[in-house]
């Protein structure tokens, strides 16, 4: 699950810098600023996940990106991954993908919506 997680972070911080770029490019700009680098270098370093009981939170700075589960329960998958209801919670309504499936719709912004 360890090297799930690590993979889930990096999908995270590839889609910042994609947005990032893509925003910089909307104002004319090929290369991106030294705020730009500043932010991503800042958004990368504060990226990071906490083991609980039954989940791994996934945060961002100072919001949660994300609950992923860690065993499998009645509702959920091991490694699924839920959208956050609050800080210590996640939305158990749907899970919104798999750690240990495609990765490709993995948003900066948070797990993505049904």
């Amino acid at each position: 699950m360890k090297n799930e997680m690590n993979e889930l972070l990096e999908a995270i911080k590839s889609d910042y810098l994609q947005w990032t770029q893509r925003c910089a490019y909307a104002r004319g700009n090929d290369e991106l600023t030294e705020i730009n680098k500043n932010m991503i270098a800042e958004f990368n370093e504060k990226l990071h996940y906490e083991e609980g009981r039954k989940y791994i939170k996934v945060i961002t700075g100072g919001s949660v990106w994300g609950f992923v589960m860690k065993a499998d329960d009645k509702q959920f998958k091991a490694g699924d991954i839920l959208k956050a209801a609050g800080w210590a919670a996640p939305a158990r309504n749907k899970p919104r993908g798999n750690v240990f499936t495609d990765l490709s719709w993995v948003q900066w912004t948070g797990p993505a919506y049904l």
